[in-house]
């Protein structure tokens, strides 16, 4: 018997093991899995197929025991558990300090490889944190290899279903090669921490292996550290790296011997290394390009490899002049690169490419994947139609088309008559293409073809815009019931069904709504009817959870408050902050009816069983009351915590901080954590107040800054106080490397001020490229900075960088170049920065060429606008001469043509909802609506609901006299749809007339029809907003709360003002504030912060926020700050 691991293998030991198989268990429930069989179990667990001298029926039973205890804490199906009863259950803490025998693990393992996946679901999950348990503390030469392998194949679920990640202390030889591997096969899903852990944890055991030094402070004593000049990225170790090359520093790369790296390159592996990482930092990519192109005696020699590159391709800017075989080998490899700058290199590779046709006829649309998109439309009207569908075909239903291409493809694959029949497969050959298909096209699509391919409309419905998909819902409903278009209908097309069809689709079982995606409007009528036939099974409603109100969470008895709990933590993601919060409410009352003072007592497995979203919501004297004992699994759950449900300001946020650091230190001061305790903080890590992380020691201190640089929010207040720690502990950020701003760029662009005073340095942009995407905010100042960037000479930046005081000032004024086709379209939605005198100097040919880019800018000023529409006229001639294709590339520009300009614009109905989000103001409302109804021979009462859907916020256009003339039928059927539509208050009082003809007085509406009628609901007067019932509130849409008028808003009740939930208060303005008294402001702070119900004690153990409670959140704090003044 070879003995397999000791002591801390087995649960009981080790806290977290219950918990990683219950987590991984729960997968399987969800997935719908039985629990498996008693005869299968058995016939796992025995060792039958063991060796005689190998069996253990102690060992058998024990484990079998330990499986059975964590399925019975998973299971729903007690009926079915009760008969395990009779086997021997060995108690967790009976199984420490003994000897398990490996092969036994390892033959379970084989065994469960011939069962179903649904068999073998629950046994992988109690077998896979086993099998890493055993890894991670079995010393190597105790195991058979046969066995290692084994388990190495068991542990990938664990290793992605845990924040935290152990590692094996000590890996040698070839199983180190085996761990890698493994490893480099989980790395897609991997997260970003846990990658950077695997090169740390990897180059310790490369150094300690094979050259005999640690970069471990703590094996100092039993091996020299290594020299910083050791060059331990050999052959072998960028092989076994594999695609965690990509998340290496900078200078671990020059750790690597070039012989070494040269020959890497030049095999097959590193192609396909490179070729499987998506993302890699300029500064590293930088290097790698720099140290590769050392291996070879010049840029054309260079050239050669291009095919090899992969992500490096990236940051290949300087690219020499290649031939057109070259060209289109480097084409290919920078097809997923998205920093804008490579643009311009991806347009020169493909003139190349193109150089030796006439045309582009000749090409091999294929080979170009998705850089077919770089063509002019001029170029893809020589492509046969033939080959244009057969690279739709290829490229699939996410490549982005301009306007021009779109027009012009479309007009070659169906021809020019606008309004043709289409069939079902050609409407499904054109793929991309569908969004720019008329929208009288789809009304004729036969429903029988197109409803039975569920999987092609779900791909071509998520291209097209809202009044395409109600033209096509209109043309299905001729010939198909509702019933069996709510059946049958995926996606974005669901969503388009309105309230009123949906009544009419006979819905009277969960069966008929359940596994789809329903929009919020949609979501809410069907919780209503299912609450009503008392069919609200909460691990069934999935979507329908989001139409969930208050009132039935309230309402819920106790004996479903659990699954109601267990759903929200399966599906979290449909739930808003208010429904939580009263979810957690309902769950904490029913904790308490169960026992008084339920979480001053609560035990580990108590606080195990509440879902962590709902334990975040927890009130702050409960918080602050839980015991010491409870602090491992606390700690689990606020590691692992997502605070997206959490009101930014909700008092629960600083009292789980503390509650956690208290746990943490465990009576000790800050300066004694280390970097392990911090990152169990989690995302909490994020609500420290910068005074607390001056109190940390200096390595944890610069650990925990780098870690914040991936908070999606910090508190306001916190910021100043942090960016001024994160100047002094790493430095002037003018001096900081590229590598160092990539690392904590995200905290320094969190002040305006400090991204003014970045230093123009050669890489800047590039690395601001790479941050943008990555912060959850882009301010004003960071897009001033890149336009500063982008547009400005570099002569001139060099000029300036030589100037000692030049790392102040971003005027985009000064030094810029005259604006270019390049500039301009890397510039994008940042060209609204250039002044009009600037703007003036853009050439016809250069404005002709980038009109599209220029008119997706939507906040152009009057002096912009007036530059822009001139030039407009100088590239497309005289307003009278402005055919659909002009006015439609022109997009936003058109807001600076004068009233009569509009009347006479030929706008196309197909493409309104484009430029519906342009700063349209409301004087404009009306000429755009009359060129419209002039260009497309319409009268307001003739609009159906797919023209309503289409004219989107332009209906606002309409008189008083027009909106009475609207059909009432058609107007029920399209609200929904028309979300975007922003009318001058007395416009909006007249839609909403229409909306209480359609479905009766506002006293009446239901949540479902508030959120249907979106921004309408800002047309109520006060007596009307003050009739709704409080539970809709929560339910209106955030941009409808600015557009009431505050003496309107002033109506409001209390109870509706606390109903209104965190994300709607957020939204409330200045001068509606000013309008309340003190009782209604009250109200308003409570919705923000989310402590509804927590203002008085309601007998339900929820606690006040009174002085004693306030006392006793304090005393963490108090703590915490003598522990500074001790230090």
């Amino acid at each position: 018997m070879v003995a397999c691991a000791v002591s801390g293998m087995m649960p009981g030991n080790k806290p977290d093991f219950k918990g990683i198989a219950k987590k991984l268990m729960m997968k399987c429930q969800n997935k719908g899995y039985p629990v498996p069989k008693m005869r299968l179990l058995y016939s796992i667990f025995n060792s039958s197929d063991l060796p005689m001298e190998d069996r253990s029926a102690d060992q058998s039973n024990t484990l079998l025991s330990a499986f059975i205890d964590v399925l019975n804490s998973v299971s729903t199906e007690r009926g079915k558990q009760d008969s395990l009863g009779r086997i021997p259950m060995g108690k967790p803490d009976k199984m420490r300090n003994k000897m398990w025998n490996c092969t036994h693990l390892s033959t379970m393992i084989k065994l469960m490889r011939n069962s179903s996946e649904a068999s073998a679901c629950y046994m992988q999950a109690f077998v896979a944190p086993l099998s890493w348990e055993t890894l991670t503390t079995q010393a190597e030469n105790n195991m058979d290899p046969d066995d290692y392998d084994t388990l190495l194949l068991a542990v990938k679920p664990v290793l992605l279903s845990t924040k935290r990640m152990t590692l094996p202390t000590r890996v040698e030889g070839q199983n180190m090669k085996k761990m890698m591997k493994m490893l480099q096969g989980v790395y897609d899903p991997m997260s970003e921490d846990k990658r950077t852990q695997v090169v740390k944890w990897a180059k310790e055991q490369f150094t300690e292996n094979y050259f005999n030094c640690s970069l471990r402070p703590s094996r100092s004593m039993l091996m020299e550290h290594c020299k910083p000049s050791l060059k331990w990225l050999d052959l072998e170790a960028l092989t076994m790296m594999g695609p965690y090359l990509s998340r290496l520093a900078p200078v671990d790369v020059d750790s690597s011997p070039k012989e070494k790296l040269c020959e890497f390159f030049r095999s097959a592996r590193f192609r396909t290394t490179f070729s499987k990482v998506t993302h890699v930092n300029p500064s590293l990519g930088k290097k790698f390009l720099q140290k590769v192109q050392e291996c070879f005696s010049g840029q054309e020699e260079f050239a050669e490899h291009v095919d090899k590159l992969g992500t490096l391709a990236c940051y290949y800017n300087g690219a020499p002049d290649l031939t057109p075989d070259l060209s289109r080998k480097l084409l290919s490899q920078t097809a997923d690169c998205d920093n804008p700058r490579i643009t311009k290199l991806k347009k020169r590779l493909l003139k190349s490419v193109m150089s030796n046709t006439n045309d582009a006829s000749g090409l091999t649309l294929n080979e170009l994947g998705s850089m077919v998109t770089l063509l002019s439309p001029k170029q893809l009207s020589t492509i046969p139609s033939a080959n244009i569908q057969e690279v739709l075909k290829t490229l699939g239903p996410n490549v982005r088309w301009t306007k021009a291409q779109l027009r012009t493809l479309v007009m070659k694959q169906l021809g020019n008559k606008k309004c043709k029949e289409v069939s079902y497969k050609e409407l499904m050959a054109l793929g991309s293409l569908v969004e720019g298909v008329p929208r009288c096209m789809l009304k004729h699509v036969k429903a029988r073809e197109i409803l039975s391919d569920t999987e092609g409309l779900k791909n071509i419905s998520k291209r097209m815009r809202k009044g395409q998909l109600k033209a096509m819902l209109q043309g299905l409903r001729e010939n198909v019931n509702p019933s069996e278009l709510v059946q049958k209908l995926p996606g974005p097309l669901l969503h388009s069904i309105s309230l009123n069809n949906l009544d009419n689709a006979n819905i009277t079982s969960l069966d008929q709504v359940e596994n789809k995606i329903w929009s919020l409007p949609q979501a809410a009528f069907i919780a209503k009817k299912m609450n009503d036939l008392k069919q609200l099974k909460y691990r069934r409603l999935s979507s329908v959870l989001q139409g969930l109100t208050c009132k039935m969470i309230d309402k819920a008895a106790d004996r479903d408050v659990k699954d109601l709990a267990q759903a929200i933590e399966e599906t979290p993601q449909w739930l808003s902050k208010v429904q939580v919060s009263c979810a957690a409410r309902k769950l904490f009352t029913t904790l308490e009816k169960k026992r008084p003072n339920y979480f001053k007592a609560i035990t580990v497995e108590e606080l195990d069983e509440i879902p962590t979203s709902l334990l975040l919501h927890l009130p702050p004297l409960m918080v602050n009351n839980l015991t010491d004992s409870v602090c491992p699994v606390f700690l689990d759950k606020m590691e692992e915590a997502n605070l997206s449900s959490l009101p930014l300001r909700s008092p629960s946020r600083p009292a789980l901080t503390q509650r956690a650091l208290l746990c943490l230190t465990k009576g000790t001061i800050l300066s004694k954590l280390t970097i392990e305790a911090v990152s169990r903080l989690g995302p909490l890590l994020c609500e420290l107040q910068p005074f607390q992380l001056r109190l940390m020691a200096p390595d944890v201190l610069y650990s925990s800054l780098q870690a914040m640089a991936s908070c999606l929010h910090i508190p306001q207040r916190h910021r100043a106080p942090l960016i001024q720690l994160v100047n002094q502990t790493f430095g002037d950020p003018s001096d900081w490397s590229a590598e160092t701003m990539e690392s904590l760029g995200p905290l320094l662009l969190l002040d305006d001020d400090a991204i003014s005073a970045l230093p123009n340095k050669p890489w800047m942009k590039d690395v601001l490229y790479f941050l943008k995407p990555r912060l959850s905010q882009v301010s004003n100042a960071l897009k001033k900075k890149l336009f500063y960037l982008i547009s400005t000479s570099n002569g001139a930046r060099k000029k300036r960088e030589a100037n000692s005081n030049s790392n102040t000032d971003s005027n985009p004024d000064s030094n810029s170049k005259k604006p270019t086709v390049d500039v301009i379209e890397e510039l994008g939605m940042s060209n609204i920065y250039w002044t009009a005198d600037q703007l003036n100097a853009i050439s016809v040919e250069t404005f002709f060429t980038t009109v599209e880019t220029l008119g997706s800018v939507s906040g152009y000023d009057a002096d912009q606008l007036t530059v822009l529409s001139k030039k407009a006229i100088e590239a497309f001639g005289p307003v009278s001469q402005m055919n659909e294709s002009a006015i439609t590339q022109m997009g936003c520009i058109a807001q600076g043509f004068s009233d009569s300009d509009l009347e006479m614009f030929a706008f196309s109905m197909d493409t309104l909802e484009e430029i519906a989000r342009c700063s349209w103001n409301e004087s404009q409302m009306q000429p755009v609506w009359k060129g419209i109804a002039k260009h497309n021979n319409l009268i307001a009462q003739q609009l159906g609901a797919a023209d309503m859907v289409a004219l989107n916020r332009f209906i606002c256009g309409l008189n008083a006299s027009e909106i009475q003339q609207l059909n009432i039928d058609a107007f029920k059927d399209a609200v929904g749809s028309m979300d975007g539509i922003q009318c001058s208050f007395e416009i909006a009082q007249k839609l909403k007339s229409l909306a209480v003809s359609a479905f009766g007085e506002p006293s009446t509406w239901t949540e479902a029809q508030v959120s249907d009628l979106g921004n309408i609901n800002a047309g109520l007067n006060a007596a009307e907003l003050a009739s709704l019932d409080p539970s809709v509130f929560s339910f209106l849409r955030k941009t409808c709360i600015t557009l009431i008028p505050p003496r309107n808003f002033a109506a409001l009740s209390v109870a509706q003002l606390d109903a209104l939930g965190p994300d709607n208060a957020a939204m409330v303005t200045s001068e509606q504030r000013a309008a309340l008294n003190g009782k209604q402001l009250a109200s308003l702070e409570r919705a923000l912060t989310g402590t509804r119900g927590q203002t008085e004690d309601t007998g339900s153990g929820a606690p006040s926020l009174t002085v004693e409670g306030i006392s006793a959140f304090m005393k963490p704090l108090l703590f915490l700050f003598t522990g500074f003044l001790l230090l």
